[in-house]
């Protein structure tokens, strides 16, 4: 591994006392290596170069093996400021949610922001309003879900504390350990419920009513939702598949530069068409995602996805 260049350390030294000071429990020398692209040796040396800047930075006591270094009772928020293109972009995202509690709630978190950047004022506002007008999105025409700001509040201090929850889920009292949130056209909440044994399952986040944190600690045990979102295509999970997909000549630019799922592998063939290949849960998802991309794309394997994509086709086709 190649240390970065001298010109790009004060930067990335900077950058480093942002990310370590928004990490309550520090940051780790592996970590650094990792963001940065670093040797450990020169990781170590980034920690020691930012103590020798900020005294408040000190080792962090944590459950897990490793040091963690970070600020002790300091902040450096006056060191931090956002352009307009940053806040452009969280507009952008306040503008394109479906969910009306969530685009009051960016709404005041934007507000907030701006009221931080008093310096050139004006200016400022101008430069966010300029990039609003050159950069539209597409609508999307899907369900607005009602989301509780409650619900969502406990599920989020119940899994940065790992407590359990009580609530209700289609009309049945439950009781359930909240690992994660994905987010997608609808927001799901995965969780272990306690009546069904260790079995992870996806609930959906709208669908939640009468939620109350309770006091009784849970273990999330190597629960890891990156690793867990990587396996599935999509928000679905199920038995993994070797899958296989071939795009004709006429779609296979376009494929190129579509990522379907982290595990992908693309070959360009002779003939100008494109084979894309990835390891994925989701029987369904896949189908419909295959679907959106007409004739030109086809299920190669398995057989049974194969099969089953047919069964689809007929089905629809018969409906009419």
């Amino acid at each position: 591994m190649q240390d970065k260049p001298r010109y790009s350390r004060i930067s990335d030294i900077l950058d480093l006392a942002i990310y370590m000071s928004s990490k309550i429990q520090g940051v780790t020398i592996t970590q650094i290596a990792e963001r940065y692209n670093v040797s450990r040796r020169t990781a170590e040396r980034m920690r020691d170069s930012l103590t020798c800047i900020f005294s408040q930075i000190d080792e962090i006591e944590t459950n897990d093996n490793q040091k963690h270094w970070g600020f002790i009772n300091y902040s450096i928020s006056n060191l931090i400021s956002f352009s307009s293109k940053e806040l452009a972009n969280i507009e952008q995202l306040q503008r394109r949610t479906t969910n009306k509690e969530m685009k009051e709630e960016l709404s005041k978190t934007i507000e907030k922001i701006k009221s931080l950047n008093r310096k050139n004022k004006n200016s400022f506002e101008e430069n966010i309003e300029l990039y609003m007008q050159t950069e539209g999105y597409a609508v999307r025409q899907m369900p607005q879900y009602k989301i509780s700001l409650d619900v969502l509040n406990i599920i989020r201090e119940a899994m940065q504390k790992s407590l359990m929850v009580t609530c209700k889920y289609h009309n049945k009292e439950r009781l359930i350990e909240p690992l994660g949130l994905i987010y997608g056209e609808k927001i799901y909440l995965v969780a272990r419920e306690k009546a069904k044994g260790n079995e992870i399952y996806n609930y959906l986040l709208h669908k939640f009513s009468d939620m109350k944190m309770t006091e009784t600690p849970f273990d999330k045990k190597d629960f890891d939702l990156q690793k867990y979102t990587n396996q599935s295509f999509g928000v679905y999970h199920g038995d993994i598949l070797d899958v296989e997909l071939s795009f004709c000549p006429e779609l296979a630019e376009e494929a190129s530069n579509f990522n379907f799922h982290p595990t992908q592998k693309i070959k360009e063939e002779t003939d100008g068409s494109l084979t894309v290949k990835f390891k994925a849960s989701g029987n369904k998802e896949i189908i419909w995602h295959v679907f959106r991309w007409g004739a030109g794309c086809k299920i190669v394997a398995p057989k049974s996805l194969k099969q089953e994509y047919k069964k689809y086709l007929e089905d629809n086709l018969n409906n009419y």
